[in-house]
């Protein structure tokens, strides 16, 4: 995942500050230098972590900081107001023309991932009350415009493409007559690439730019190319002019240098961030979110987000009705919410965005979840409305059903049984206090500096 490294070593920075009541400028310089060596091994721009160190730095000498009564959360949160302002400080968003369509062009290299990203925008975008139209405008690369037409059929967004016609600012021009007929409000243009930038890709891209005059020229990076894709946007940026960016593939085994580096190099922001390879991980792109991911901090939002993207109301409010009706929480009602919870991704990604649960991400296998999903799947109606029928045989020929070993069904039951005393406890009111307490007075920065034995004493 994008950040790892970094992520532990600037989260093993802010603990050590958290608990520090006096901090002195050796202390400061020498958890800095440790710091410095974090961001350049993840591959940030040395400019750019020269000045954040020093920034950092300064502020954390002022006087206000180190008088204050807790010297070591002031210097984390100026770590953090630091970071996110490196990230490029504010959200931006694309500026949609209030005479339809809105034209989007996106432009990279080859393999950054060009084509998946416009069906995942225009899904994201249609989410948000869009009706996107896609246009094939690769003509070059094999099969570019069917891989474009497949990623349209499975989102069912519409694609235009003229397959017979080479001419890619003929083809623009005919999508935007399309988009204005079918009342298309935003026209994603899929360009082609190069493996490197050359004078042709430029010259086609300008063309099709001066012709078409698209409203927002979107840079596709592969995040896990690092510094170079920095390089890469700069160049862009000099040659064609862009007006922001989208990283792909920080889900990958990546440094995350270029997350870092590419606002405050090219001064364009990153406005979106593809995070997994299913076309519903595609987000919009908010510094202060990612800033406390990379820290340790969670980022609840955007779950809460991902949530009410991918749960089924109806199904949540059945539930609801239920446990409210004093009903057993069964192992139906355990796969309906398991099988909501895979789709919002993986769950040690999910993880990740849980105040002080990343470092337990690594611990997470989610081939446990399909075991458990095959576990409950063999068993009948029945067992499954009333698991104290699951005897010693019944047990057996479910591990068969499942291709699963019966201690795998012993401990997946004994964990159930403990998520049903869970529910009954929340029904009821009787849920441990220091648990109940926590969650009033839940403080993120906090949490995300709190050991396994902390977490343990509230049984999480």
């Amino acid at each position: 995942m994008a950040f790892e490294g970094l992520s532990e070593k600037l989260q093993a920075f802010t603990r050590k500050l958290s608990g520090k009541a006096r901090i002195s400028e050796s202390d400061l310089n020498e958890m800095l230098r440790e710091v410095k060596l974090a961001l350049l091994e993840a591959d940030v721009n040395f400019k750019v972590v020269k000045e954040f160190i020093n920034n950092i730095h300064d502020k954390a000498l002022g006087q206000d900081v180190l008088k204050s009564l807790t010297p070591g959360q002031q210097v984390v949160k100026i770590v953090k107001d630091e970071l996110i302002e490196l990230l490029g400080g504010t959200d931006s968003k694309i500026a949609f023309t209030p005479n339809p369509p809105t034209i989007i062009m996106l432009v990279g290299l080859q393999g950054s991932g060009k084509t998946t990203t416009a069906g995942k925008l225009a899904n994201l975008l249609r989410k948000q009350g869009k009706k996107p139209l896609l246009v094939a405008c690769d003509v070059y690369r094999p099969a570019a415009i069917k891989q474009l037409q497949v990623v349209g059929a499975q989102l069912n967004i519409p694609v235009y493409a003229n397959e017979g016609e080479k001419d890619v600012v003929k083809i623009a021009r005919q999508a935007k007559e399309i988009a204005i007929s079918k009342l298309n409000d935003v026209l994603i243009i899929d360009t082609a690439g190069r493996l490197q930038i050359d004078e042709v890709l430029m010259t086609e891209l300008k063309n099709i730019k001066s012709n078409v005059k698209p409203h927002e020229i979107l840079l596709v990076v592969d995040s896990m190319t690092g510094q170079e894709a920095v390089n890469i946007a700069q160049k862009f940026n000099e040659d064609l002019g862009i007006d922001g960016v989208v990283l792909t593939k920080l889900d990958g085994d990546t440094r995350g240098g270029a997350a870092i580096s590419v606002k405050k190099v090219t001064g364009k922001p990153i406005k979106y961030i593809g995070t997994g390879e299913k076309l519903n991980e595609f987000e919009d792109f908010h510094p202060d979110r990612m800033a406390s991911r990379i820290l340790g901090m969670g980022d609840v939002l955007s779950l809460i987000e991902q949530a009410e993207d991918q749960f089924d109301k109806e199904e949540a409010e059945r539930l609801q009705k239920k446990l409210a009706k004093n009903k057993e929480f069964d192992l139906d009602d355990y796969l309906s919410q398991l099988r909501q919870i895979k789709r919002m991704g993986s769950f040690s990604a999910l993880l990740k965005k849980l105040p002080g649960m990343g470092k337990f991400a690594d611990q997470v296998d989610d081939r446990e979840l399909v075991k458990i999903e095959a576990i409950i799947s063999s068993m009948t109606k029945q067992e499954r409305q009333n698991p104290k029928l699951l005897n010693a045989s019944r047990r057996q020929r479910i591990a068969r059903g499942s291709g699963t070993e019966v201690q795998d069904i012993n401990k997946f039951m004994k964990s159930f049984e403990m998520t049903q005393d869970m529910m009954k406890k929340m029904r009821s009111g009787k849920m441990n206090p220091g648990m109940r307490k926590m969650m009033k007075n839940m403080n993120l920065d906090e949490m995300s500096n709190m050991s396994e034995e902390d977490l343990k004493k509230f049984g999480m």
